[in-house]
């Protein structure tokens, strides 16, 4: 309830709410021009620092506030100063350090980050990469969601800059960053077998996405390569949550020519088998790698030996890409792949049930 002394004018004014300062309000306080004032607040060279002072102090006495995206717009060819990062699910570990990385190289070029998860669902793609173009974002890196890219390659001809990340184009003539998959699943594979394991089931994403059907292929190449025989019975795929995939390790587990040793192609696959191996009390008796590491995976007992890839590495080379497209780089597309490491840990060591580990 407004006081009744105070005039009614007053307090139509204090109910209104308040327009922000302009630039030209900011000038006539300071005394100087609304080009001056304009080189102040971007940073720019060319001011006396008296005069730059005057500015700040007019600037603050205002309480004004610079449009970014506005001066952006007309200073740089209609650039807003943003990118969109397009993942499959931004709480997702690995997911979450790549958008990191790309947030802290944007951040040195004063560019912010606009960061939305497709659920690995194509309609909700396109209205996430509906969104952000409607925001005028710079440039797009993006984890794609099955093979159609169509709508991707069209708005890159339409002249917005495009890096896959994670996954490869359906088209070449856009940039991507890839980690070694096939390779990596294939080493895993090679090091269980080394430990004298011969029946080694294979625990992956769904069969759709590109790095689910990379990781698998590298398990059958590490059976091929190590002479084990490929059992269809010990391959559970399509398992996209940790509830799916501890159910079909329980199932495994429930043989009575169960597997020795397992192979989870991705970290929340892992997060599962770890669940029914702990249930089970089987964890010191059943090996496992996983593809893709966890969070304190080295404080579990076993600690988890796992195939690891560098999130960091892959969204700041994503960034640099995309970057350099919005630089003016035309030349032809490129295909970045970052290798990956087995990091030997103890759960991948342990030898099949009733063997002797090598001295």
């Amino acid at each position: 309830m407004s006081d009744p002394r105070t005039p009614a004018s007053e307090a139509a004014r204090r109910s209104t709410p308040r327009r922000g300062a302009t630039m030209r309000e900011v000038a006539a306080l300071a005394g100087v021009s609304i080009k001056t004032v304009s080189r102040v607040v971007r940073g720019e060279p060319g001011v006396s620092p008296e005069l730059a002072a005057r500015v700040t102090d007019a600037a603050a006495m205002l309480d004004y506030r610079h449009n970014l995206a506005a001066s952006t717009l007309r200073g740089h060819g209609q650039k807003t100063a943003a990118i969109g990062l397009v993942l499959m699910d931004v709480a997702n570990p690995f997911a979450s350090a790549l958008h990191r990385a790309v947030e802290d190289f944007a951040h040195g070029r004063g560019t912010l980050v606009f960061a939305v998860s497709s659920d690995e669902n194509p309609g909700r793609q396109r209205e996430v990469l509906d969104a952000l173009l409607s925001r005028r974002v710079d440039g797009l890196i993006v984890m794609p969601v099955g093979t159609d890219h169509g709508m991707l390659i069209h708005e890159q001809r339409r002249g917005t800059p495009v890096v896959f990340v994670d996954r490869l184009p359906a088209a070449a003539e856009i940039d991507s960053v890839t980690v070694d998959n096939r390779a990596g699943a294939r080493r895993a594979i090679e090091h269980l077998a080394a430990q004298g394991h011969r029946r080694i089931a294979y625990l992956g994403d769904l069969h759709t996405i590109w790095t689910a059907a990379q990781r698998y292929a590298g398990y059958v190449e590490g059976l091929a390569c190590t002479g084990i025989a490929l059992d269809p019975t010990l391959i559970c795929a399509d398992l996209h949550n940790p509830d799916a995939a501890e159910a079909a390790v329980d199932a495994l587990l429930s043989r009575p020519d169960r597997p020795t040793a397992l192979f989870s192609a991705q970290n929340l696959v892992t997060v599962g088998v770890l669940r029914a191996l702990q249930k089970r009390g089987l964890h010191r008796d059943i090996a496992l790698v996983s593809f893709d590491d966890l969070p304190l995976a080295e404080l579990l007992t076993p600690a988890l030996t796992a195939v690891t890839q560098d999130p960091a590495v892959i969204g700041r080379t994503a960034a640099e890409l995309l970057f350099a497209r919005l630089d003016g780089d035309q030349s032809p597309p490129r295909r970045r792949v970052v290798p990956t490491r087995l990091l030997v840990r103890g759960s991948g060591e342990i030898p099949p049930s009733g063997a002797q580990p090598e001295a």
